[in-house]
Order: C-alpha cells, then sequence, then structure tokens
C-alpha cells in the first residue's frame, strides 16, 4: 500500500480517534500520549505541511498500527 501525502494536523485528527491525547507542543512539534495496554505510548508529530514518508512510517509503527488500520481511519 502506498502512503498519502498527509500534513501533522491530518495525522494528528486520525490519532486522536484512536484516543491519543495531545500532552504538550514545543514549536512546530506536538506531543501526544495514550496509555493501553499497562504501557504508555509516546509519539511526536511534526506541524509540517507535508510529512515524509519515512517519518510517516515511523509514526504509525510507533503507535502500533498498520497500515491498512491507518488509512481507514478518515
Amino acid at each position: 500500500m502506498k502512503l498519502p501525502v498527509l500534513s501533522g494536523i491530518e495525522v494528528i485528527k486520525r490519532l486522536k480517534k484512536l484516543g491519543f491525547i495531545a500532552t504538550r507542543q514545543k514549536g512546530s512539534h506536538v506531543r501526544l500520549e495514550k496509555y493501553s495496554e499497562g504501557k504508555i505510548i509516546k509519539l511526536t508529530v511534526p506541524l509540517h505541511a507535508e510529512l515524509k514518508r519515512g517519518t510517516l512510517r515511523r509514526i504509525i509503527k510507533d503507535a502500533s498500527l498498520t497500515l491498512k488500520k491507518f488509512l481507514e481511519l478518515k
């Protein structure tokens, strides 16, 4: 599956649907957290107009998601 070109805001909206909460922002980076299965998942999402594919792929992996599951969130 091919990754779409998404902005940081679009990625944050999708992650919030899964229960992630924005805990802080420093400059153009937002920190999101979610308590899951006895651990805290922490993600940093840059607020860029277009995220690089490698950055987006890493965010999806760190969120314990599959690409298919992430793309279903709209």
